[in-house]
């Protein structure tokens, strides 16, 4: 096992909290509640976001940043969005401290008290809603389709690393509309995006569903949401988009002149998703030897590790590896010629099998007289040998072949483990096996809390490419028109 790393069978949560840091991804900080994240943790974070920012880009969406404090009396504008966010916000009340004339330390200096507190944004609807006032005027100006990559903060009580930190790293869209149809749209929009990027990118598969009234977000008339299944069988909401009526607009009173000449409010979308992504990525793929990335994330898709006696075979070796690394780059292929002398080749190869690099080649005095390489996989533990002139043509199609596999094991991982129920103690037994339950509900919010109070289990999502079906509720025997499904979750 990758230095020590407890077993995924024998616990979870710690297995996911002691990769997090061994394979150096990110740390606990000196502040309650906020994380590090180290070099390599946020190199595949800047990959992730290269890839969704190039997504918004080709969708017309433009990049701004609004600021990170906002007025309290911003978020009493908005009835449930108030209600939402109130509990987890950080609140600035005081501008400047002073040294404690008793010599205790420092003290806040209470003249230096702030007319209007602040919120430490939790989101940015308010602030970005109260800005678009400004912008918008005629149906000339619409749409709005801007996105910003920003960190927040919600206080979060229990906190784990990339998961739930009380500051994280995301992206929030917000964009703005003449019409319901439009905003609509631009919600599917975004909510498939997320879908392809989690698919194709990070070999996630995920559900593409609604959330019921109680899950939604706050302010918002309809969320969309995609669901990953994570190794444990517990649920991880990975993204969503919310569709906002024209609740911001009313609130901040952002009217625009429509062709006919009339005034009416603009309607709004949101959409984002997070550093979560990260604690997905960990728990979707990853085993008791450590990290599993998918090539597209991977920081160093290839490491070459040298094997040698003596500085003459290190250089006969090196020319050879100095063109294949020359080779791999021309490709786009990212590539690490690991030649410290600080560490053995065991370490070394120890080394990235826990931080997950894809594909790992080993050269030494044998391979150069016979020109071969030794070629190891870290999705399947596998090793073979390849020849020399042949390898950097081959790794090009072994990293799709890579990518492809870690998702469909993903995908066989997800199918195998939704379990279809008609009555409450199928319900109750299939939850506590883990994996998502499809079940029938009777589309009531006293339901869902009842079902959740008893099962600890949540409604996740009814999904998009639901078949309808006629059924009864398995708590109250009501009737149903669709499946819609359960989970445990993160």
């Amino acid at each position: 096992m990758g230095k020590g790393i407890t077993s995924r069978e024998e616990n979870y949560s710690q297995w996911y909290n002691e990769l997090v840091v061994k394979a150096d991804l990110a740390e606990n900080s000196a502040v309650r509640g906020s994380m590090v994240i180290k070099p390599y943790g946020y190199a595949i974070w800047e990959k992730m976001q290269a890839q969704l920012d190039k997504m918004f880009k080709e969708t017309g969406h433009e990049n701004a940043y609004f600021p990170l404090f906002i007025p309290k009396s911003f978020f009493s504008k908005e009835a449930s969005h108030v209600d939402g966010f109130a509990k987890e916000c950080a609140v600035v009340t005081h501008y400047r401290l002073k040294n404690d004339p008793n010599g205790k330390g420092v003290i806040v200096d209470e003249d230096a008290k702030l007319e209007e507190e602040l919120i430490v944004r939790p989101t940015s609807e308010t602030i970005i809603w109260s800005t678009y006032k400004n912008w918008i005027q005629s149906y000339r100006d619409l749409p709005i389709l801007v996105n910003q990559w920003a960190n927040v903060v919600r206080w979060e009580m229990r906190t784990r690393l990339f998961l739930r930190t009380a500051e994280f790293l995301w992206q929030e869209g917000h964009t703005a509309h003449a019409t319901s149809d439009e905003a609509l749209a631009e919600t599917k929009q975004m909510i498939n995006i997320y879908s392809e990027f989690a698919e194709k990118h990070m070999a996630m598969p995920v559900v593409i569903g609604r959330k019921s009234e109680n899950e939604r977000f706050a302010g918002a008339l309809e969320t969309f949401t995609i669901e990953a299944l994570m190794q444990d069988g517990k649920a991880l909401q990975s993204g969503t988009s919310h569709f906002l009526g024209q609740n911001f607009a009313k609130a901040f009173d952002v009217k625009f002149a429509t062709k006919e000449g009339k005034e009416e409010y603009v309607w709004a979308s949101s959409w984002g998703v997070s550093t979560r992504l990260m604690g997905a990525l960990i728990m979707a793929h990853s085993d008791d030897k450590g990290l599993v990335l998918p090539p597209k994330l991977a920081p160093i898709q290839v490491a070459i590790v040298p094997i040698y006696k003596g500085e003459q075979q290190l250089e006969e070796i090196s020319k050879k590896i100095n063109v294949l690394v020359k080779d791999f780059r021309a490709k786009g292929i990212s590539v690490k010629y690991d030649n410290r002398d600080t560490h053995k080749p065991g370490f070394k190869f120890a080394e990235y099998e826990l931080k997950g690099v894809p594909v790992r080649i080993a050269i030494g005095p044998r391979d150069m007289a016979n020109g071969t390489c030794e070629v190891a996989r870290r999705d399947t533990l596998t090793k073979e040998t390849v020849m020399q002139y042949d390898v950097v043509e081959y790794i090009e199609k072994l990293l799709e072949e890579i990518q492809e596999n870690i998702y469909n094991k993903a995908l066989n991982f997800r199918n195998n483990n939704i379990q279809e129920v008609n009555t409450f103690d199928e319900f109750k037994e299939a939850i506590e096996k883990g994996g998502f339950v499809s079940a029938h509900w009777d589309g009531t919010k006293e339901t869902e809390i009842k079902i959740k109070d008893l099962t600890k289990a949540t409604l996740r999502c009814i999904p998009l490419e639901n078949k309808k079906e006629e059924g009864e509720c398995i708590l109250t025997g009501k009737p149903s028109k669709e499946r819609v499904l359960f989970a445990k979750a993160y």
